[in-house]
């Protein structure tokens, strides 16, 4: 299952598990870009075997709601794809009135994650791959402010989101090897690369929308290579738990994917309980399936 698997990262990393055989579960939030991708998917690959369902991680009643439809459709899952997120935008609000980027980047898919562990924990050799970035470097996670409500800067946000995903993703592995769980978490980024999330961080700038895909587009890879190490972490047989992979060109912006490291804020353990704690307060989520 991708999240946000109607374009960009997610749509190449859906394509490519539908191309290799898998049934692949395409989770977007608009249904008609959901169909088109789904509709791009089957004229590439005749014989996939896609699911379409509307997913808002922006939405907690939208997580439960489709946490509950593949509960009740699938007996096992083998992948989730913690892929979608938003970049850099404006200051809004969830529809549970969580900051928009903290809210759907790491408190969607915490939510998400939790809801579908059960499948998860019965599914032999399953994985959780959160997409983080090389922006979580400058991030910080403010418990005092975790909506941002004093100070809002939209970049800073954004990698204080990306490094929520990285705390997320190494604290889950910890759970998950205390409970002896077969299932294991990673992470993964993209480097550099050309997805609509750059138009949508410049939309509140006439001249930014304008120029900046342009430019991304002449420093950045493709979405489809961009895809590579959360596929790679996905599925190659010598992945490990808490491993993250990213791409092995200079400053990780391009390239086949490598293992990577990540800033030691990232892996400090009482960060992350902190932030697992209070996420599942925001979020009423609970990892019940890990204390079975």
């Amino acid at each position: 299952m991708v999240t946000g698997a109607n374009s960009g990262l997610g749509y190449h990393t859906a394509l490519e598990l539908a191309r290799h055989g898998a049934r692949v579960v395409v989770a977007s939030r608009s249904d008609v870009r959901g169909k088109e991708a789904v509709a791009r998917i089957i004229a590439e690959v005749p014989d996939a075997d896609v699911d379409l369902r509307g997913l808002d991680l922006a939405d907690l009643a939208s997580v439960r709601s489709f946490a509950d439809g593949m509960q009740a459709s699938y007996p096992s899952l083998d992948l989730l794809i913690n892929n979608a997120g938003v970049m850099a935008i404006p200051r809004q609000l969830t529809a549970d009135g969580f900051e928009m980027q903290f809210g759907t980047n790491h408190l969607g898919h915490f939510a998400l994650t939790g809801l579908l562990l059960p499948l998860l924990v019965r599914t032999p050799e399953a994985r959780v791959v959160t997409v983080s970035s090389t922006a979580h470097k400058p991030g910080r996670i403010d418990f005092d402010d975790l909506q941002h409500e004093r100070s809002y800067r939209k970049w800073k946000v954004y990698s204080d989101s990306k490094l929520a995903n990285l705390l997320f993703a190494y604290e889950l592995q910890r759970r998950l090897s205390a409970s002896s769980s077969g299932l294991i978490s990673v992470a993964a980024h993209p480097g550099t690369s050309a997805t609509n999330l750059v138009s949508v961080s410049a939309q509140d700038n006439v001249i930014k929308r304008l120029v900046m895909p342009a430019g991304a587009r002449l420093i950045s890879q493709s979405a489809a290579k961009g895809a590579l190490p959360q596929l790679y972490a996905a599925t190659a047989p010598d992945v490990k738990g808490g491993e993250y992979f990213g791409p092995n060109g200079i400053a990780e912006s391009f390239g086949y994917p490598k293992r990577v490291d990540s800033i030691p804020a990232s892996k400090d353990p009482e960060t992350a309980a902190r932030l697992w704690s209070a996420s599942e307060d925001l979020t009423g989520v609970t990892y019940d399936a890990l204390k079975d």
